[in-house]
C-alpha cells in the first residue's frame, strides 16, 4: 500500500481525481458516488466482473475479453450480462491462447480498449466491483485508465477469494494448493462445474459463489464494509 492510498480514503482519492481530470468516461464514472461501506450489503449493487489477458503482467499484458454482470443485492441479473472481446496492440502469446481460446484472428476484428473500456466504466458507476482474486481485474483497469487517461481506477471491491481465506481462517483450517481456485471453492458450495477461462462464465460464476458465501455467514446483519477488501 502506498502512502497515498493510506492517507486517504477511496472517497477523497474519487473527489481529487474528479477534481484533476478532465471530461472523460473515467470522470463520468468519478461523478457518481460510491456504494456506502455502512449500507446492508443486499442494499449495493455490484458488477461481477472477469477478464481474459495475454498474461498476468498487469503493467505489460493486455486485456483480451472482459465480461461481466450485475448483482443488486441477492440478485444476479443474467439479462445484464455482456461479454467483449478487444483488440491487442501486440500479437497474443501461444501460451495463453491454449488457456482462454482466443487467436489473433478472431481478436484482430474487436474493438480496441479504448472503444470498449467507456462500457465497461458505466456499468461499474455507483457499484461495487465484484471478482475472484480481484487484485487482476483491480489492476489491469486501472493501468489500462492511466494509459488511456492519465489517471488511476479506484472504487470500492470484493473479492470472493478474500472471502473464502476469511471463512478458512475462522474454521482454523489450513489452506492446501487449490483450495481457493474458482471451481474448488464452487464446489464446496454445492454450486454446478462451468467451463473456465471465459470472462463472461467465470464473471457469473464469481457473483453465483458471493451469494452462496454471504448466505453461509453467521452474522446477523452484514454490511458492505464486512465484505470489502478496498472500501
Amino acid at each position: 500500500m502506498t502512502i497515498w492510498q493510506h492517507l486517504f480514503s477511496i472517497e477523497e482519492r474519487r473527489n481529487w481525481w474528479m477534481r484533476k481530470m478532465p471530461p472523460s468516461p473515467l470522470r463520468d464514472y468519478y461523478e457518481v458516488p460510491f456504494p456506502d461501506v455502512e449500507s446492508d450489503w443486499r442494499q449495493v449493487d455490484y458488477l461481477a466482473l472477469d477478464y481474459e489477458t495475454t498474461g498476468l503482467d498487469e503493467h505489460k499484458d493486455e486485456i483480451l475479453s472482459i465480461g461481466y454482470t450485475t448483482i443488486n443485492g441477492s440478485c444476479m441479473r443474467l439479462a445484464d450480462a455482456t461479454h467483449m472481446l478487444t483488440r491487442p496492440r501486440c500479437v497474443i502469446p501461444g501460451e495463453s491462447a491454449v488457456v482462454h481460446g482466443i487467436m489473433d484472428d478472431v481478436a484482430s476484428s474487436a474493438e480496441t480498449l479504448e472503444e470498449v473500456l467507456p462500457h465497461l466504466l458505466r456499468a461499474l458507476a455507483g457499484k461495487a466491483m465484484l471478482a475472484h482474486y480481484a487484485t487482476i481485474e483491480y489492476h489491469f483497469l486501472s493501468n489500462a485508465c492511466k494509459r488511456i487517461y492519465g489517471f488511476p481506477f479506484v472504487g470500492r471491491v470484493v473479492d470472493t477469494l478474500a472471502l473464502e481465506v476469511r471463512v478458512f481462517r475462522s474454521q482454523e483450517k489450513p489452506i492446501q494448493q487449490g483450495d481457493l481456485r474458482l471451481a474448488n471453492t464452487r464446489n464446496r458450495y454445492g454450486l454446478p462445474r462451468y467451463r473456465a477461462h471465459n470472462a463472461l462464465i467465470d464473471a457469473i460464476a464469481a457473483g453465483e459463489l458471493f451469494l452462496a458465501q454471504v448466505a453461509n455467514r453467521q452474522e446477523k446483519r452484514t454490511i458492505l464494509k464486512d465484505l470489502a477488501v478496498v472500501s
